[in-house]
């Protein structure tokens, strides 16, 4: 008889979570050639191996991909905590590749095939001051408080966002809000001396909650992962529910 275990996945893989955090951001920071000048982009929509970004039509960014094409480029994201915590920021996503135009014809074609998945107002605004590119993806970096760590492009080309993007913030915003009780039995799963100072909801996945404690002097995250991945939103608050009974 085979000694082998399978290990269940708690955590979504780094390539999840830039997808994730991109489908979720209000925007990125796009800086081009190195230059010292950062664009602001109203949207990232990853789909392979490509970035389309929402530029302004004034944006230094949108001139270089008009003319030669090809210029290399990094974008920034930030991935921020739905709640208004003492630190925010819950990682750094950088991608680097070439930048190309996205032909005017075709914007408008594409902003609806995007939309469709990637539900976002400004894609409304194309035509109107702003305009699609195209980030060629050639590196991807995380960043979080675990660490950094570089990403496979494809990999990241085959990664889909967490089946809850579009209600991680709506959910934790209602527990900390409304089910103060519930955060508290989730806590109790932390250990005694980690769980000194303010319990707050960080990150909900399918594959379980993320907690931040903060402390007098530091923040900490504590991952509780469910007994197994949710896949319905449905499910979602029994989950928790069975998370929080299950004490240590």
């Amino acid at each position: 008889m085979s000694n082998s275990h399978t290990h269940a996945v708690v955590t979504p893989c780094d390539a999840e979570l830039i997808s994730t955090a991109c489908r979720r951001a209000a925007g990125g920071t796009l800086s081009v050639d190195g230059s010292a000048v950062c664009d602001d982009v109203a949207m990232v929509h990853l789909f392979e191996g490509d970035a389309f970004l929402l530029v302004a039509d004034a944006a230094p960014a949108l001139v270089v991909a008009q003319g030669t094409g090809g210029s290399s480029a990094m974008l920034e994201v930030i991935d921020t905590a739905p709640l208004q915590l003492r630190e925010p920021v819950r990682g750094l996503i950088w991608l680097s590749g070439e930048l190309h135009d996205v032909p005017p014809e075709l914007q408008r074609e594409l902003a609806l095939e995007i939309a469709g998945e990637h539900p976002n107002e400004r894609l409304l605004d194309i035509g109107h001051g702003w305009s699609m590119v195209r980030l060629a993806v050639e590196s991807a970096v995380i960043a979080s408080s675990a660490g950094a760590s570089a990403v496979d492009v494809e990999t990241l080309a085959c990664a889909e966002p967490d089946l809850f993007w579009a209600f991680e913030g709506d959910w934790l915003g209602h527990l900390e809000a409304d089910h103060a009780d519930l955060v508290h039995q989730l806590s109790r799963r932390i250990p005694p001396a980690q769980r000194i100072g303010r319990v707050r909801p960080l990150r909900l996945d399918r594959f379980g909650i993320t907690l931040r404690v903060e402390a007098a002097d530091t923040d900490r995250d504590v991952r509780l992962p469910f007994s197994r991945p949710v896949t319905r939103v449905c499910d979602l608050s029994s989950a928790l529910h069975s998370l929080a009974l299950d004490h240590l």
